[in-house]
Protein backbone atom coordinates (compact mmCIF):
# COMPACT_ATOMS: atom_id res chain seq x y z
CA UNK A 1 0.00 0.00 0.00
CA UNK A 2 2.83 2.56 0.75
CA UNK A 3 4.32 1.65 -2.52
CA UNK A 4 1.50 2.73 -4.80
CA UNK A 5 1.27 5.61 -2.42
CA UNK A 6 3.23 8.04 -4.23
CA UNK A 7 2.44 6.91 -7.50
CA UNK A 8 -1.18 7.76 -7.13
CA UNK A 9 -0.29 11.48 -5.82
CA UNK A 10 2.04 11.50 -8.77
CA UNK A 11 -1.26 10.46 -10.67
CA UNK A 12 -3.92 12.71 -8.86
CA UNK A 13 -1.51 15.52 -9.45
CA UNK A 14 -0.78 14.75 -13.35
CA UNK A 15 -4.50 14.90 -13.71
CA UNK A 16 -4.96 17.91 -12.16
CA UNK A 17 -2.62 19.49 -13.95
CA UNK A 18 -4.10 18.54 -17.33
CA UNK A 19 -7.87 19.42 -16.35
CA UNK A 20 -6.85 22.27 -15.41
CA UNK A 21 -4.63 23.41 -18.61
CA UNK A 22 -7.33 22.34 -20.48
CA UNK A 23 -9.74 24.80 -18.73
CA UNK A 24 -7.56 27.39 -19.40
CA UNK A 25 -7.58 26.48 -23.05
CA UNK A 26 -10.67 26.42 -23.23
CA UNK A 27 -11.67 29.65 -21.52
CA UNK A 28 -9.25 31.50 -23.88
CA UNK A 29 -12.19 32.43 -26.89
CA UNK A 30 -14.49 33.73 -23.85
CA UNK A 31 -11.78 35.53 -22.19
CA UNK A 32 -10.75 36.97 -25.61
CA UNK A 33 -13.07 39.74 -26.60
CA UNK A 34 -13.15 41.07 -22.81
CA UNK A 35 -9.32 41.45 -23.01
CA UNK A 36 -9.64 42.93 -26.26
CA UNK A 37 -11.92 45.54 -25.13
CA UNK A 38 -9.63 46.47 -21.90
CA UNK A 39 -6.29 46.53 -24.24
CA UNK A 40 -8.94 49.15 -26.31
CA UNK A 41 -9.82 51.06 -23.84
CA UNK A 42 -6.06 51.97 -23.00
CA UNK A 43 -5.73 52.57 -26.68
CA UNK A 44 -5.75 56.05 -29.40
CA UNK A 45 -7.25 55.23 -32.22
CA UNK A 46 -4.06 55.16 -34.16
CA UNK A 47 -3.92 52.48 -32.08
CA UNK A 48 -6.54 50.64 -32.66
CA UNK A 49 -6.45 50.98 -36.61
CA UNK A 50 -2.92 50.23 -37.12
CA UNK A 51 -1.24 51.07 -40.80
CA UNK A 52 1.36 48.27 -41.17
CA UNK A 53 -1.91 45.90 -41.64
CA UNK A 54 0.07 43.32 -39.62
CA UNK A 55 -2.35 39.87 -39.35
CA UNK A 56 -0.20 37.50 -37.99
CA UNK A 57 -0.82 35.61 -34.16
CA UNK A 58 2.14 37.37 -32.90
CA UNK A 59 1.32 41.04 -34.10
CA UNK A 60 -2.14 40.97 -32.99
CA UNK A 61 -1.00 39.33 -29.56
CA UNK A 62 1.79 42.10 -29.95
CA UNK A 63 -1.26 44.57 -30.34
CA UNK A 64 -3.16 43.58 -27.30
CA UNK A 65 -0.73 45.71 -25.15
CA UNK A 66 -1.14 49.31 -25.69
CA UNK A 67 2.09 51.20 -25.72
CA UNK A 68 1.73 53.75 -24.04
CA UNK A 69 -1.40 53.82 -21.82
CA UNK A 70 -3.87 56.06 -22.97
CA UNK A 71 -5.48 56.95 -19.73
CA UNK A 72 -7.31 59.86 -20.91
CA UNK A 73 -10.08 57.37 -22.39
CA UNK A 74 -11.71 56.78 -19.11
CA UNK A 75 -12.50 60.77 -17.78
CA UNK A 76 -12.91 61.55 -21.74
CA UNK A 77 -15.91 58.60 -21.95
CA UNK A 78 -17.17 59.85 -18.52
CA UNK A 79 -17.64 63.51 -19.50
CA UNK A 80 -19.13 62.22 -22.94
CA UNK A 81 -21.52 60.66 -21.13
CA UNK A 82 -23.51 61.67 -17.78
CA UNK A 83 -22.73 57.56 -16.44
CA UNK A 84 -23.24 58.79 -12.65
CA UNK A 85 -26.92 59.55 -13.50
CA UNK A 86 -27.29 55.98 -15.89
CA UNK A 87 -25.77 54.06 -12.72
CA UNK A 88 -27.82 55.92 -10.40
CA UNK A 89 -30.27 54.81 -12.50
CA UNK A 90 -29.40 51.00 -12.83
CA UNK A 91 -28.84 50.58 -9.27
CA UNK A 92 -33.03 52.19 -8.77
CA UNK A 93 -34.10 49.07 -11.14
CA UNK A 94 -31.57 46.46 -9.83
CA UNK A 95 -33.20 47.10 -6.06
CA UNK A 96 -36.41 47.11 -6.83
CA UNK A 97 -36.31 44.36 -9.32
CA UNK A 98 -33.93 42.11 -7.06
CA UNK A 99 -36.52 42.89 -4.07
CA UNK A 100 -39.59 42.27 -5.56
CA UNK A 101 -38.56 38.94 -7.42
CA UNK A 102 -36.58 37.28 -4.70
CA UNK A 103 -39.61 37.58 -2.20
CA UNK A 104 -42.52 36.95 -4.65
CA UNK A 105 -40.67 33.99 -6.32
CA UNK A 106 -39.89 32.81 -2.32
CA UNK A 107 -43.49 33.08 -1.17
CA UNK A 108 -44.99 31.04 -4.36
CA UNK A 109 -42.04 28.63 -4.20
CA UNK A 110 -42.98 27.66 -0.80
CA UNK A 111 -46.39 27.08 -1.04
CA UNK A 112 -45.28 24.68 -4.04
CA UNK A 113 -42.99 22.87 -2.11
CA UNK A 114 -44.98 22.89 1.18
CA UNK A 115 -48.56 23.14 0.94
CA UNK A 116 -51.05 20.68 -0.48
CA UNK A 117 -53.84 22.03 -2.14
CA UNK A 118 -56.41 21.23 -5.28
CA UNK A 119 -54.72 21.87 -8.47
CA UNK A 120 -51.22 22.32 -7.43
CA UNK A 121 -49.61 19.82 -9.91
CA UNK A 122 -51.63 21.83 -12.98
CA UNK A 123 -50.71 25.22 -11.78
CA UNK A 124 -46.92 24.09 -11.26
CA UNK A 125 -46.88 22.49 -14.47
CA UNK A 126 -48.68 25.82 -16.02
CA UNK A 127 -46.42 28.19 -14.50
CA UNK A 128 -43.07 26.47 -15.60
CA UNK A 129 -44.64 26.01 -19.29
CA UNK A 130 -44.48 29.99 -19.12
CA UNK A 131 -40.61 29.58 -18.91
CA UNK A 132 -40.71 28.13 -22.70
CA UNK A 133 -42.89 31.50 -23.95
CA UNK A 134 -40.80 33.89 -25.64
CA UNK A 135 -40.94 37.60 -24.75
CA UNK A 136 -41.79 38.64 -28.48
CA UNK A 137 -45.04 36.76 -28.41
CA UNK A 138 -46.11 38.77 -25.25
CA UNK A 139 -44.42 42.02 -25.90
CA UNK A 140 -46.78 43.79 -27.62
CA UNK A 141 -49.66 42.86 -25.27
CA UNK A 142 -47.92 43.96 -21.97
CA UNK A 143 -46.79 47.63 -24.07
CA UNK A 144 -50.37 48.08 -24.37
CA UNK A 145 -51.61 47.42 -20.71
CA UNK A 146 -48.73 49.23 -19.28
CA UNK A 147 -49.79 52.23 -21.93
CA UNK A 148 -53.25 52.13 -21.23
CA UNK A 149 -52.44 52.09 -17.21
CA UNK A 150 -50.51 55.07 -18.43
CA UNK A 151 -47.21 53.41 -16.95
CA UNK A 152 -45.20 54.52 -20.92
CA UNK A 153 -41.95 56.98 -19.89
CA UNK A 154 -41.97 55.48 -16.07
CA UNK A 155 -39.83 52.91 -14.57
CA UNK A 156 -42.79 51.12 -13.53
CA UNK A 157 -43.15 48.80 -16.78
CA UNK A 158 -39.92 47.83 -15.53
CA UNK A 159 -40.36 47.00 -11.76
CA UNK A 160 -43.61 46.09 -11.08
CA UNK A 161 -43.94 42.49 -13.18
CA UNK A 162 -41.06 41.75 -10.60
CA UNK A 163 -43.26 41.71 -8.11
CA UNK A 164 -45.22 38.79 -9.31
CA UNK A 165 -42.60 36.53 -9.31
CA UNK A 166 -39.99 34.45 -11.71
CA UNK A 167 -40.91 31.20 -13.05
CA UNK A 168 -37.53 30.32 -12.87
CA UNK A 169 -36.81 31.06 -9.60
CA UNK A 170 -39.73 29.76 -8.51
CA UNK A 171 -38.65 26.50 -9.44
CA UNK A 172 -35.16 26.77 -8.44
CA UNK A 173 -36.33 27.32 -4.59
CA UNK A 174 -39.28 24.97 -5.14
CA UNK A 175 -36.58 22.35 -5.21
CA UNK A 176 -34.76 23.81 -3.06
CA UNK A 177 -37.45 24.16 -0.63
CA UNK A 178 -38.21 20.30 -0.94
CA UNK A 179 -34.48 19.29 0.26
CA UNK A 180 -35.32 20.80 3.53
CA UNK A 181 -36.06 18.28 6.40
CA UNK A 182 -40.32 17.88 7.24
CA UNK A 183 -39.13 17.22 10.83
CA UNK A 184 -38.59 21.66 11.20
CA UNK A 185 -41.82 22.57 9.70
CA UNK A 186 -43.65 19.97 11.98
CA UNK A 187 -41.14 21.02 15.18
CA UNK A 188 -42.29 24.66 14.38
CA UNK A 189 -46.21 23.73 13.85
CA UNK A 190 -45.93 21.83 16.70
CA UNK A 191 -45.06 25.16 18.71
CA UNK A 192 -48.28 26.61 17.40
CA UNK A 193 -46.61 28.08 14.69
CA UNK A 194 -48.63 29.09 11.15
CA UNK A 195 -47.48 28.95 7.85
CA UNK A 196 -46.45 32.47 7.26
CA UNK A 197 -43.90 31.96 10.87
CA UNK A 198 -42.48 28.57 9.08
CA UNK A 199 -41.26 30.63 5.99
CA UNK A 200 -40.12 33.95 7.27
CA UNK A 201 -38.53 32.56 10.54
CA UNK A 202 -37.21 28.80 9.76
CA UNK A 203 -37.62 28.09 5.38
CA UNK A 204 -36.63 31.51 4.42
CA UNK A 205 -33.17 31.68 6.62
CA UNK A 206 -32.34 28.52 5.45
CA UNK A 207 -32.59 29.41 2.04
CA UNK A 208 -30.14 31.91 1.60
CA UNK A 209 -27.99 30.69 -0.56
CA UNK A 210 -31.01 29.61 -3.20
CA UNK A 211 -32.20 33.60 -2.36
CA UNK A 212 -28.78 34.66 -3.35
CA UNK A 213 -28.49 33.04 -6.32
CA UNK A 214 -31.58 34.04 -7.40
CA UNK A 215 -31.20 37.84 -6.69
CA UNK A 216 -27.66 37.65 -8.64
CA UNK A 217 -29.50 36.17 -11.56
CA UNK A 218 -31.58 39.06 -11.34
CA UNK A 219 -29.21 42.05 -10.74
CA UNK A 220 -27.45 40.91 -14.23
CA UNK A 221 -30.46 40.70 -16.18
CA UNK A 222 -32.11 44.09 -14.97
CA UNK A 223 -27.96 45.63 -15.03
CA UNK A 224 -27.57 43.82 -19.01
CA UNK A 225 -31.19 44.64 -19.23
CA UNK A 226 -31.51 47.25 -22.82
CA UNK A 227 -34.88 46.57 -24.63
CA UNK A 228 -36.95 46.87 -21.60
CA UNK A 229 -35.45 50.91 -21.59
CA UNK A 230 -35.87 51.12 -25.21
CA UNK A 231 -39.51 50.28 -25.42
CA UNK A 232 -40.85 52.03 -22.24
CA UNK A 233 -38.39 55.38 -21.40
CA UNK A 234 -38.40 58.31 -23.48
CA UNK A 235 -36.95 60.68 -21.11
CA UNK A 236 -32.49 60.63 -21.40
CA UNK A 237 -32.70 61.39 -17.87
CA UNK A 238 -34.15 58.08 -17.08
CA UNK A 239 -31.63 56.07 -19.04
CA UNK A 240 -29.99 53.02 -17.17
CA UNK A 241 -26.53 52.37 -18.42
CA UNK A 242 -27.37 49.36 -20.67
CA UNK A 243 -29.87 52.03 -22.87
CA UNK A 244 -26.88 55.21 -22.37
CA UNK A 245 -24.04 53.10 -24.12
CA UNK A 246 -26.35 52.49 -27.30
CA UNK A 247 -26.98 56.19 -27.66
CA UNK A 248 -23.19 56.59 -26.49
CA UNK A 249 -22.56 54.33 -29.97
CA UNK A 250 -24.80 56.81 -31.63
CA UNK A 251 -23.27 60.00 -30.97
CA UNK A 252 -20.24 58.82 -30.86
CA UNK A 253 -20.20 56.02 -33.03
CA UNK A 254 -15.83 56.77 -34.59
CA UNK A 255 -14.74 56.84 -30.87
CA UNK A 256 -14.05 53.17 -30.47
CA UNK A 257 -11.60 53.96 -27.80
CA UNK A 258 -13.98 55.76 -25.23
CA UNK A 259 -17.07 53.29 -25.97
CA UNK A 260 -14.69 50.47 -25.25
CA UNK A 261 -13.62 53.15 -21.69
CA UNK A 262 -16.79 53.09 -21.20
CA UNK A 263 -17.98 49.84 -21.73
CA UNK A 264 -15.53 48.66 -19.17
CA UNK A 265 -16.61 50.53 -16.94
CA UNK A 266 -19.70 49.14 -17.03
CA UNK A 267 -18.43 45.92 -16.79
CA UNK A 268 -16.35 46.05 -14.18
CA UNK A 269 -18.79 46.17 -11.51
CA UNK A 270 -20.49 42.97 -12.75
CA UNK A 271 -17.19 41.02 -12.51
CA UNK A 272 -16.34 42.49 -8.82
CA UNK A 273 -20.19 41.52 -7.98
CA UNK A 274 -19.14 37.36 -9.19
CA UNK A 275 -16.01 37.32 -7.52
CA UNK A 276 -16.91 38.35 -4.15
CA UNK A 277 -20.57 35.74 -4.68
CA UNK A 278 -19.22 33.25 -6.84
CA UNK A 279 -19.21 30.66 -3.94
CA UNK A 280 -22.54 31.30 -2.71
CA UNK A 281 -23.95 31.56 -6.29
CA UNK A 282 -22.33 27.46 -6.65
CA UNK A 283 -23.51 26.83 -3.38
CA UNK A 284 -26.99 28.33 -4.02
CA UNK A 285 -27.07 25.86 -7.77
CA UNK A 286 -25.67 23.00 -6.37
CA UNK A 287 -28.16 22.55 -3.31
CA UNK A 288 -31.20 22.68 -5.48
CA UNK A 289 -31.12 19.04 -6.24
CA UNK A 290 -33.58 15.95 -5.70
CA UNK A 291 -31.79 15.20 -2.20
CA UNK A 292 -33.53 14.63 0.50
Amino acid sequence: MSTNSPNQGLLRGSNRIITHTTLILLSIPAILPLVWMISTSFKTDLQIFSADGQTSTMAILKNLIPHPFHWQNYPLALKAIPLVTYLRNTLRLCLFNVVGAVLSSAVVAYGFARLEFKGKNVLFLIMISTMALPGQVTMIPVFVVFRWLGWYGTYLPLTVPAFFGNAFFIFLLTQFYKTLPNDLSEAARMDGANEWVIFSRVMLPLAKPALATCALFQFLSTWNDFFGPLIYINDVKKYPLAYGLQQFLSNHGSEWARLMAASTLFVLPIIVLFFFAQRTFIEGIATTGGKN
